[in-house]
């Protein structure tokens, strides 16, 4: 008898429908309702063709959110990060030579 423990416990995601997680599930039945909503709104004004290229776009971010991880982050996770690191605490990072910060620290104790 063998028993399949994940490497990296974090890792593990329980799946609920089709093998996929409550977000995956989701993301997807998103990215369909968007893709169909497209279709049905935009096939009258501009031709199945194009309306079929609009359905794909516009579909494809909500697939993506559900399914892409950017360095173990998910969408919202990484959304958070970079407001975090963008408006919330901004910093502007200078390069100093040891020689240079050898300097100021001189010219603060004078």
């Amino acid at each position: 008898m063998e028993i399949k423990i994940n490497k990296e416990i974090r890792e593990y995601t329980e799946s609920i429908f089709f093998g996929l997680s409550l977000r995956q599930f989701a993301c997807a039945v998103f990215a369909v309702a968007a893709a169909v909503g497209c279709y049905f709104g935009l096939k009258p004004y501009i031709g199945a063709d194009a309306t079929s290229w609009v359905c794909i776009f516009g579909a494809a971010p909500f697939a993506a959110l559900g399914f892409l991880r950017y360095n173990g982050m998910s969408a919202e996770q990484l959304a958070m990060a970079w407001l975090k690191s963008e408006l919330f605490l901004p910093r502007k990072l200078a390069f100093q030579s040891l020689v240079e910060r050898q300097m100021m620290k001189k010219k603060r104790r004078c």
